[in-house]
């Protein structure tokens, strides 16, 4: 186990599952149903990590919020029909979180996901009581507020920095500095590892397991 940290905080979508494509497809098809011009697969994947309300609001500033109410139900009925069968977790995802609890880490969830989405996920993985906490964006602040991960930190008796957000998006990166925590940046999620350097992680990864090897080094 790692000497400094003994909570490990994970985003869902590109993080753990591989989920991204289904996210862009249906931004595309809500929006082809709701009467607004799509936007590139570049923009939808930039506002991925946020809540669904504040992620549409970003793509469509000019939506009102009747509009709102029927883009999202597009949304929700477009990915709840690809979700039939549930996004595939990351290779080595499963492996290395069992070796995380085995090792003594807490874990936790804090996604942008609605509760009713993440807990369809987890029940289709057979993860209902596995995370010692999950928090979604529509019980909580959407990130990049530290909020959600405040939260988790309270509920696991845990001080920030004793704990780690690992994620995929600017919103998990800068969620984690917000509350004074560490970060871990992933390169196969929504955005360029480019892009998450800004919020100097203390490692970037190309593949998950390569987190536990870090942590099992005990390294910086």
């Amino acid at each position: 186990m790692h000497p400094d940290y003994k909570l490990l905080i994970f985003d869902w979508d590109g993080t753990l599952a591989d989920s991204i494509g289904r996210i862009v497809e249906s931004m595309h098809a809500s929006a082809d149903r709701s009467g607004f011009p799509r936007r590139d697969d570049y923009a939808v994947k930039g506002i991925i990590g946020l809540g669904l309300p504040e992620a549409i609001r970003t793509l469509y500033p000019e939506i009102d919020d009747g509009q709102l109410v029927v883009f999202r139900q597009h949304y929700a009925d477009h990915y709840i029909a690809l979700e039939a069968e549930p996004s595939p977790l990351f290779a080595g995802v499963v492996q290395s979180l069992d070796a995380f609890r085995d090792e003594g880490y807490q874990l936790a969830v804090a996604t942008g996901k609605a509760r009713r989405g993440l807990d369809r996920v987890l029940k289709a993985h057979g993860w209902e009581g596995y995370f010692d906490i999950t928090r979604a964006a529509d019980e909580t602040a959407s990130k990049p507020h530290p909020l959600m991960l405040e939260e988790i930190l309270a509920h696991c008796g845990v001080g920030p920095r004793q704990a780690l957000m690992v994620g995929d998006s600017s919103f998990d990166l800068l969620m984690a500095r917000n509350a004074g925590m560490d970060s871990v940046a992933v390169s196969y999620g929504a955005q360029s590892i480019e892009a998450l350097q800004a919020f100097e992680p203390r490692l970037s990864i190309d593949r998950f397991p390569q987190l536990h090897a870090w942590l099992s080094q005990g390294a910086d």
